[in-house]
C-alpha cells in the first residue's frame, strides 16, 4: 500500500467554507498535496470559483451564499459580493485563489460551466456534437488558461464535459488533464479519457469496489492514466479508495491519509 496524494475537495469542504480563499489557505496549511476548485464564468466573462449553478437554493443548488440568481447571468461584482455559508468569505475570482495557494500545492481546476445551459456532462459525444461543444467551451477555456498562465501555477485541469476536455487539449495541449467520471457513466467517461489520452481519471467512490470495481477494471484496463477517487468522507472511504488502486483521494476532510499509510 502506498500513501495516496491528498486532494482537498473544494478546500476540504467538510471543514471550511468551500471554494473560498480561506478554504484553500487552510487546506494547504493542513498538508494537502493539492486543492480542487470549481470554476465558471460570470455574465462579464470573468472566471469565478464556485460549484453550484445558482448562488441561492433553487433547483439542485444548495443555497450556500446570501446571493441570488444563476452565476453566469450575474455580474462579477454581484457574484464576488456574495457571502459563503454565513461567513465573511465571499465567492472569489480564480486570480484570488491562485494568489492564495502556496507554490508547492497543486491546484486542480475543475471546469464547471462556460456560461451556458447547453452543456452535456458525462457523455461521450459524436463528432458533430463534439465540435459544437468544443466551440461552446473554447472562449471560457481561453479565459481560464489565460489566468493560470499569468500565475505559472502548478495546475491540473479536470471536467465532466467532453467539450471542455477537447477545448483544453486544443488550447493547452501539454497541460495535465483529468476526466471526471460520473457514477452512472463509467463507460462514457473512460471513452473520453481514452480519446484524449488524459493524465488522470477521477472516479466516484461507488465505481471502484465490488461489482462496479470489477466492471471498471475491465473498461479501463488499457488506460495509461493515474486514478483518483472522489469524494472521500472518512477513513473507511480512504481505505476503500486506496485498496482499489487509487493514487489519489479527493477528500472533504484533512488527515484521512493517515489511516492508509504503509
Amino acid at each position: 500500500m502506498t500513501t495516496p496524494t491528498v486532494v482537498a475537495h473544494r478546500g476540504f469542504a467538510g471543514q471550511y467554507p468551500e471554494n473560498t480563499v480561506a478554504a484553500v489557505q487552510a487546506a494547504a496549511a493542513d498538508g494537502a498535496d493539492a486543492v480542487e476548485i470549481d470554476v465558471q464564468a460570470t455574465a462579464d466573462g470573468d472566471v469565478v470559483v464556485f460549484h453550484d449553478r445558482r448562488l441561492d437554493g433553487r433547483g439542485e443548488s444548495r443555497g450556500i451564499t446570501d446571493g441570488t440568481g444563476v452565476v453566469w447571468r450575474q455580474s462579477t461584482a454581484t457574484v464576488t459580493g456574495a457571502r459563503v455559508l454565513g461567513t465573511d468569505e465571499r465567492v472569489p475570482t480564480l486570480e484570488a485563489v491562485l494568489s492564495a495557494v502556496p507554490a508547492h500545492v497543486t491546484v486542480n481546476v475543475e471546469l464547471k460551466n462556460p456560461g451556458s445551459d447547453a452543456t452535456r456532462p458525462a457523455t461521450a459525444l459524436d463528432a458533430d456534437a463534439r465540435e459544437r461543444a468544443t466551440e461552446r467551451w473554447a472562449p471560457f477555456v481561453e479565459s481560464v488558461v489565460g489566468v493560470v498562465d499569468q500565475f505559472g501555477a502548478d495546475v491540473v485541469y479536470s471536467s465532466f464535459y467532453e467539450g471542455a476536455i477537447s477545448a483544453l487539449r486544443t488550447r493547452a495541449p501539454d497541460a495535465p488533464v483529468a476526466v471526471l467520471v460520473a457514477p452512472d457513466s463509467v463507460t462514457a467517461g473512460c471513452a473520453v479519457a481514452r480519446r484524449y489520452d488524459v493524465d488522470a481519471v477521477n472516479l466516484p467512490l461507488s465505481a471502484v469496489d465490488g461489482a462496479s470495481g470489477d466492471r471498471l477494471a475491465g473498461v479501463a484496463a488499457d488506460l495509461d492514466a493515474s486514478r483518483n477517487v472522489w469524494t472521500v468522507e472518512d477513513w473507511q472511504d480512504a481505505r476503500r479508495a486506496v485498496d482499489s488502486g487509487a493514487g489519489g483521494i479527493i477528500a472533504d476532510y484533512a488527515g484521512l491519509d493517515s489511516y492508509v499509510r504503509p
